[in-house]
């Protein structure tokens, strides 16, 4: 008999609460980025030389993030089959609406 279905512990979510599900405004540097997209450093600045990804915010001298809600939006178009030239249309929407979004 399986033993983990006598346990009385409560079920756990199918996918943890990440920084981007529960700080929607939240900034991802390049490591987080990184893990999310599933890419290294060296990609990551590949697409964005490729305009597949929106260049990153400026937090300080040495310091950038990405707005989490644009990874998303990214991803989402990439996950649903969108093409390059579909993902550079929605990099230009992005960073344009980061003008209005004070």
């Amino acid at each position: 008999m399986n033993t983990l279905a006598n346990t009385t512990a409560s079920p756990q979510p199918d996918h943890p609460k990440g920084a981007m599900q529960i700080v929607p405004n939240a900034l991802l540097g390049v490591p987080d980025l990184g893990n999310v997209a599933r890419a290294s450093r060296a990609t990551i600045y590949a697409w964005i030389a490729a305009g597949l990804m929106t260049p990153p915010i400026k937090l300080g001298s040495k310091s950038s993030a990405w707005p989490a809600f644009e990874v998303n939006a990214i991803l989402a178009a990439r996950i649903a089959g969108k093409s390059d030239d579909e993902i550079r249309a929605l990099v230009i929407q992005l960073t344009a609406a980061r003008k209005h979004c004070a």
